[in-house]
């Protein structure tokens, strides 16, 4: 028994295994860093509308393998970093340097600074996001609302230019000094304090509104298929067209807590772990 517990331990120490089940959230994970790469890549091969579908696609699957992880119970901490890591590049360097490419590199210097904001814009409301989520005191608003626009919405929003050049917009340099404009204003957005609503809260639907709301998400997806870039754009206007509602939503049922000062004790409490 010694002289086989001496072998055993020569060998070093056995490898455990790991259910498949925990490795799903991880390979989406991968996969959506792949996709928000292969699409700067195809972006310097002219190729943008595939470029734009896969930074699309790398959002889309980088939004739901958290989601994917929770409903499988497939959670850790290694996920989490690897998530967070993968946040940075699918909804902040990919969508910036894409858009760079084709539109902000005809506003020169300025086009480049807009998209290195946007990129640091979004590394920073993601830093916040990950401080405010492991935090152990939540205030009530934070089940129903985001601080400042969610980064994989921000993916969506700041690529607008791309798709109105797609339905025929002449990128001109006034439109590309306009895009950088825009930019900037996405950016900022990223890193306010406006309270977004967030789709979490747990209101639950009327049974008789059941197969009217599925059959319009089957029929905007539907129009999506179709009408990919009329439909991408009238969704990134709704969408900014509705933040004052949600903004002015929040103040009516949390007037009386500041946001501001909500925020500002996340943004130290990071800074004093090196967030």
């Amino acid at each position: 028994m010694h002289a086989q517990e001496v072998n055993d331990a020569s060998r070093g120490p056995r490898l455990r295994e790991i259910p498949l089940r925990l490795m799903v959230p991880n390979l989406i994970t991968v996969l959506a860093i792949c996709a928000g790469l292969t699409g700067v890549r195809l972006a310097f091969e002219a190729k943008f509308e595939l470029a734009v579908s896969m930074v699309l696609v790398a959002a889309f699957l980088d939004g739901i393998d958290g989601r994917v992880a929770r409903l499988m119970k497939a959670t850790s901490k290694f996920g989490a970093q690897m998530d967070s890591l993968a946040d940075i590049v699918n909804f902040g360097v990919a969508p910036g340097l894409v858009l760079y490419v084709f539109i902000l590199d005809k506003a020169h210097s300025f086009g480049w600074i807009a998209a290195l904001v946007f990129a640091i814009s979004a590394g920073l409301r993601l830093a916040r996001f990950n401080v405010m989520e492991e935090s152990a005191a939540k205030a009530p608003w934070q089940k129903e609302y985001f601080v400042g626009v969610p980064a994989p919405a921000g993916a969506l929003l700041v690529m607008l230019p791309i798709y109105l050049s797609f339905l025929g917009v002449e990128a001109t340099p006034g439109f590309a000094f306009a895009s950088a404009g825009y930019t900037m204003l996405i950016a900022y957005l990223l890193i306010s304090r406006l309270p977004v609503w967030s789709g979490k809260s747990e209101k639950k639907v009327r049974r008789d509104l059941v197969l009217p709301l599925t059959l319009g998400v089957v029929l905007y997806v539907a129009l999506l298929m179709s009408y990919t870039w009329e439909v991408l754009s009238a969704t990134v206007i709704v969408y900014l067209l509705t933040l004052p509602f949600g903004a002015r939503a929040w103040k009516r049922k949390y007037g009386t807590l500041t946001i501001n000062e909500e925020a500002d004790n996340h943004d130290a409490s990071g800074m004093d772990r090196g967030l």
